[in-house]
């Protein structure tokens, strides 16, 4: 203990079990408000510097703040962004994050169009993840629980979230196995490469049957006021149910839902 006369060092006072878990509480919210949108990306050293606590605190924090998936680090860069774990936790927040609340009446459409189920994806580094639906009014359909995760290669919405990063990152994701691709070679990864290409051109993808015979998707991206892409629309439905010229109506209607719901966010 330091001492200065009759003072005492306020650093030097050991803290009870009540006040530390306080502190920490604290320093794990300070770390987590370091993000803004104007830097949502950062390093270990900026948080540190942002929060005014030693390095060597900030990766511990941010370590257990990845397990709870409130943070993610992009695998190249080591840096930290928010993860979709924080939107979770704000579970009955959920219904006030923009691109929801603006697409719900646009997937209500597009259900009532399509007589399918329409759904809203969001990209959480290597997993398309749904965060509404609007289920089909047919007794056999396709639906899927809020929060669900898809990470294989053929997944439409999957397909339309790896058109827009760039051909280094997506097969970096692909080797690595974050987004599965069974019996993938080198020559069917420069085949993979090649249709995000012509995804990203088209502006929807088509998945007819590839992840399960019995079910068609189709998907495309939703861009915000800065033309950066933060979410997509899908429809699913039986394989059954779905000719070549419904599929053709469907996949109209969905890259209309997707424009819509950007146009509402100000896109152009």
């Amino acid at each position: 203990m330091t001492t200065t006369g009759n003072q005492v060092d306020p650093q030097d006072v050991p803290e009870n079990g009540e006040s530390r878990g306080i502190s920490v509480l604290q320093n794990g919210l300070a770390v987590l408000r370091a993000f803004a949108v104007d830097e949502p990306v950062l390093g270990v050293s900026e948080i540190a510097a942002k929060v005014g606590l030693h390095k060597s605190t900030v990766s511990r924090i941010l370590a257990t703040l990845e397990l709870e998936n409130l943070v993610e680090r992009d695998p190249t860069t080591r840096r930290f962004r928010l993860g979709l774990g924080v939107i979770a936790l704000a579970g009955p927040l959920l219904a006030d994050l923009d691109v929801r609340r603006v697409a719900y009446p646009v997937l209500q459409e597009l259900s009532r169009r399509t007589g399918e189920t329409a759904a809203l994806m969001v990209w959480d580094g290597g997993e398309a993840v749904c965060v509404e639906q609007v289920p089909s009014t047919h007794q056999v359909k396709h639906t899927t629980p809020l929060g669900t995760r898809y990470n294989t290669a053929a997944s439409s919405s999957v397909q339309v979230f790896l058109a827009q990063l760039d051909p280094f990152t997506v097969r970096n994701l692909l080797i690595k196995g974050v987004v599965d691709h069974p019996g993938l070679t080198e020559v069917a990864l420069d085949a993979f490469v090649v249709r995000l290409r012509e995804i990203a051109e088209q502006g929807y993808a088509v998945n007819y049957g590839e992840t399960s015979l019995e079910e068609v998707g189709v998907a495309a991206p939703v861009f915000d006021h800065r033309g950066e892409p933060v979410a997509a629309v899908l429809v699913s439905a039986p394989r059954f149910r779905i000719s070549t010229e419904q599929l053709g109506l469907i996949r109209e209607a969905v890259t209309g839902a997707a424009a819509d719901i950007g146009s509402r966010l100000g896109g152009a």
